[in-house]
């Protein structure tokens, strides 16, 4: 039952807080926070009686639960838990439990149900992460919605209204196209064995013809490439980014455009391997358009929050690009770059709300000068903006390096187009670092860090150089899963597991 706690603590905790907002303003914090660390040990005690299961095959599940929920209908509660899962479950709770910190001092209107949406949001995550059945998995995808929405609408910033608008019409069109295909799925493999199931492990290799499968395959995609996001359907990102309260920033950076490349690892690739071959060189080329376009954007902002949105269009489209480069080096490159993207644009937007919270503007020209009044901010600012452009010892580095070395071998052109998105990454970095944290000293003087708040930072600057320096945890827990996920290429480029180091 640890994978159904898992869910159901976060959702426990989300209405006790909402619940005990009339008592006392602290108190859903605390709720919060203590929901959140139960959950955390529960996630440290798996990594604790899993520590040598990095040998089980790709079809071999750490944790699973299987109980019927509506048998006619061939719908069950299925949970299973695997290497890939273990590190996005980790993820989600550590930035979780950050995101309360960040909105300790920042939320002081309707306490309670801020934080009923917060957990909610992460229970439906952690479902999405764990979720076998397809109907299950559904019903998560869409949890993750309306509370977000919520996020967006109430606690947002001065365009908040359109942007949580934004967010919902993108996210709920894809979400409706990946439903069709379901039930595509769902009537088809019906058809062809005379057994209906939503079960994720009874739909692989599912009997149809290419057309079908194409199109069955692209509702998917579409979906996750929405939430990805993926050059065109990316224009809700820098939106809601940028008018998100901190927390929502960090979820929807670190978490929810997670979801995206998870579901095109978990079902894309395995449910349609012939229509992703067929369409990966289009999606690679979009993927390295925009890679270029995020990073070429993001120079052009002249708000931080929104320059900080603009750079996660560019560092996902390495995952996709690593996803669909199919190697066993790009996508071991892919899902380290989810984890260190997702750690350090949080910690990005973390500093911009603390900016933002002091100084009452994110206009970068009204900003300069920090280092010298604001020395602790500025240093672990310095640190996660060099991490951000793939500072080698990095975790940053380790999943380009790795996505360019497995596109290598499969396309040459769109290795070159990322390598060069590195380049321009390293100009909007430098940029930040010069215009926020060096130049002119200008009339603002910005507080230092607080002791919660350096807390934070640091907790998050350990965890990007320990990864970088110490990738393996990382890679030979998702070795089993993406072992069998080499779809596009026949190049294999083997990734080394002795060693702990680089």
């Amino acid at each position: 039952m640890i994978l159904l706690l898992l869910i159901i603590i976060p959702l426990l905790g989300g209405l006790a807080a909402w619940l005990s907002d009339g008592k006392n303003s602290t108190l859903p914090r605390w709720i919060a926070m203590s929901a959140l660390a139960f959950d955390l040990a529960l996630v440290l005690l798996l990594w604790k009686e899993h520590a040598t299961a990095v040998s089980l095959t790709p079809d071999s599940w750490l944790v699973e639960m299987q109980r019927a929920w509506i048998p006619q209908l061939g719908i069950s509660f299925h949970l299973a838990l695997d290497g890939l899962s273990l590190i996005m479950v980790s993820l989600t709770i550590f930035l979780g439990i950050l995101s309360v910190l960040c909105s300790w001092t920042e939320i002081s209107d309707r306490v309670g149900f801020f934080h009923l949406n917060l957990l909610f949001i992460l229970s439906g995550i952690l479902g999405v992460f764990l979720a076998l059945d397809l109907f299950l998995f559904y019903f998560f995808w869409e949890l993750m919605l309306v509370p977000m929405y919520f996020l967006i609408n109430i606690w947002g910033h001065e365009k908040r209204v359109y942007a949580s608008y934004k967010f919902f019409i993108f996210t709920q069109a894809g979400g409706l196209l990946m439903l069709l295909s379901i039930l595509g799925l769902y009537f088809i493999h019906g058809k062809s064995t005379g057994f209906y199931t939503f079960d994720y492990p009874l739909l692989l290799g599912t009997v149809m013809s290419p057309t079908v499968s194409l199109w069955l395959m692209l509702g998917f995609f579409i979906a996750f490439a929405v939430k990805l996001p993926m050059l065109p359907f990316h224009p809700w990102l820098p939106d809601a980014h940028t008018e998100a309260p901190t927390a929502g920033s960090v979820i929807l950076a670190g978490l929810l455009l997670k979801t995206g490349a998870y579901g095109l690892l978990r079902f894309v690739l395995p449910l349609f391997p012939d229509a992703v071959q067929m369409i990966a060189p289009i999606i690679m080329g979009l993927a390295a358009a925009g890679i270029l376009y995020g990073a070429v954007l993001a120079f052009a902002q002249t708000d931080l929050k929104r320059l900080v949105a603009y750079t996660s269009v560019s560092h996902m489209g390495f995952v996709l690009l690593g996803i669909f480069a199919g190697t066993t080096a790009a996508l071991s490159g892919a899902v380290m770059q989810m984890v260190a993207h997702g750690v350090t644009t949080g910690a990005l937007f973390m500093l911009v709300g603390m900016i933002q919270e002091r100084i009452h503007t994110r206009e970068l020209g009204s900003m300069g000068g920090f280092w010298t009044t604001a020395p602790r901010l500025s240093s672990m600012g310095l640190l996660f903006v060099l991490a951000s452009l793939g500072l080698p010892g990095t975790a940053n580095f380790i999943g380009e390096f790795l996505v360019l070395l497995g596109t290598f071998p499969v396309n040459i052109a769109m290795t070159v187009i990322g390598a060069l998105g590195l380049v321009l990454s390293a100009v909007y970095s430098l940029r930040i670092a010069q215009r926020v944290f060096h130049g002119t000293i200008g009339d603002i003087k910005l507080p230092d860090l607080s002791v919660r708040e350096t807390g934070m930072l640091a907790i998050m600057i350990l965890v990007i150089i320990w990864i970088g320096l110490f990738p393996q945890t990382i890679l030979n827990t998702a070795r089993p899963v993406l072992s069998g996920l080499e779809c596009c290429s026949s190049h294999e480029q083997p990734i080394s597991t002795k060693g702990g180091g680089q």
